[in-house]
Formats: C-alpha cells, structure tokens, sequence
C-alpha cells in the first residue's frame, strides 16, 4: 500500500485540512499520515481561533515519519507562520520525497488573508521549488503575482509567471470564475485544460484541500500528472455534487459518497 503524508493545519468540524485529506487518503485505497502545523476552532460557519504547533514538534512529526516509514507523497496545505514554512522546507529538502504538491492556502473563501506577507513571500522562495505541482485557486494566484484574474487568459498568464517563481508544474483552479470551472495546468511548455460544469450548492468546505490531497493519492499511485488530476477532478466533483448540509453554514463535500455506494450504504 503507498504512503501519503498530509503536512497542514486540523480542522475541528472535519470538513478541510488534514481531516478532508486524510479521507481523501484512504477513498483511494492509499495509507494517510499527518504532520500537524496548526489546531484551528471551526466549524461551517467560520474559524475561531487558531493555535499554531511550533516549529521542534513539526520537525519531530516529520522525522518520526521518515526515519520509520517510507512515503509515497507528500500534500501541504495550511502553513501560516514563517518558521513553519522553514522547518518543512528544511526537513523536506532533507528527505526529498518523490511526490509534493503544495495547495498555497493564502486567502480564506470570505476573502481574508491567512499569511502576513513575509510568510507569502517565504512559501514562494522555500516550498514552490520543492513541489512538483502546486495548485492555487485564483485568489491564491493573484496574492502570489500581484496582478488581477478575470479570465481565462490572465489565468494561463498568471500560471506562466508562478511556474517562473520555481514551480515545475502551476494547477491554476479556475473555481471564481462566473463560468463553469475551468482549471489550466502550465508544465513549463504546454497547457493543459480541465474543464467541469458548476454544481449549483453550498457546500464546498474542503474542495481545494480534497482536490490537492487526491492529486497527491494519484501520483503516489504512479499515474502521470494530467492523468492524476483529471481522476482528482472527477472525484471532487462527485464529492460535490453529492455534498452533506452538515451545520449552519458551509457544509462539506461527500469523500466516501462513491465506496458507501458500492458498499449499499446509500442508494
């Protein structure tokens, strides 16, 4: 069984963060291990406070997985602090895993601004290189290039720019457009288009964590990275379209919705 590790922030209500990747992990048959960065109060409707772990525990997380198991790949998502994006930056550069993809959470869904922009800055220079695919959604894109998104042109122009900042591969996700979504893949050379209707609902906690964390599965299973994607892309939307009304506010997206099917679970 391949081995895939999650290095980001817990999320209590269980809809994003490591808990959204960790389902991810296990709906496509892979082993999920965590490396926590942060514990956050959230539910649905919002985040409450947040408790960052320091910089010596991610360390030990990290090395307490290396030096015993061997990892498959590795999914980042929530580091806020600079001294978190170091220590990981450091330990990776140490381990050198095959398989990194960094989902860049900068921007909240209601617009806020996750990192200060030392930390922005500091994930450009210490994680991009490392990665073989990073995946920003357009807010995202547009805090790393300081230019404004609107289209799809922009989208291909903004992606050739962040591949120039050291990514071997941009997933730009193209979810903020008024269109059906539209996700554009920059390889250095060549794009790449993934293209889905909108699903008309509210619930979309977690998407751009699930959606990185089953990119991250498929790679480790060997598959190449259009492939990996367009399966990602198919599992999200499914996820989706089948989505829970969980809380008061923004619900999350179904992980299992196709295995509890098969299984009779559901009909």
């Amino acid at each position: 069984m391949k081995k895939v590790l999650t290095i980001a922030g817990s999320d209590s209500s269980g809809g994003a963060g490591i808990q959204a990747d960790l389902k991810t992990f296990s709906a496509h048959g892979v082993f999920g291990m965590s490396v926590i960065t942060a514990v956050t109060a959230q539910n649905t409707q919002g985040v409450f406070a947040v408790q960052d772990i320091s910089r010596e525990v991610i360390a030990k997380q990290i090395e307490a997985i290396f030096d015993d198991i061997e990892v498959d790949g590795v999914k980042i998502g929530m580091v806020s602090q600079v001294e978190t994006i170091e220590v990981i930056a450091e330990e990776l550069r140490n381990y050198a895993p095959r398989v990194i993809v960094l989902d860049p959470v900068m921007v909240s869904k209601s617009g806020y601004h996750l990192l200060n922009p030392v930390a922005e800055a500091t994930l450009i220079k210490e994680l991009l290189p490392l990665a073989m695919v990073v995946t920003p959604n357009i807010p995202e894109a547009e805090v790393m290039t300081n230019k404004s998104i609107q289209n799809l042109k922009q989208m291909e122009e903004a992606a050739k720019e962040i591949h120039q900042m050291g990514a071997k591969n941009v997933l730009l996700k193209g979810g903020h457009l008024e269109d059906d979504s539209i996700d554009v893949l920059f390889d250095g050379g060549e794009f790449s288009y993934f293209s889905t209707a909108r699903i008309a609902t509210k619930n979309t906690h977690g998407t751009g964590c699930t959606l990185s964390s089953a990119i991250t599965a498929n790679l480790s299973l060997g598959y190449s990275l259009n492939k990996a994607i367009s399966l990602a892309k198919e599992y999200i939307t499914i996820a989706i379209q089948n989505s829970l009304s969980i809380g008061k506010g923004v619900g999350p997206t179904h992980h299992f919705y196709t295995l509890y099917k098969k299984a009779g679970l559901i009909e």
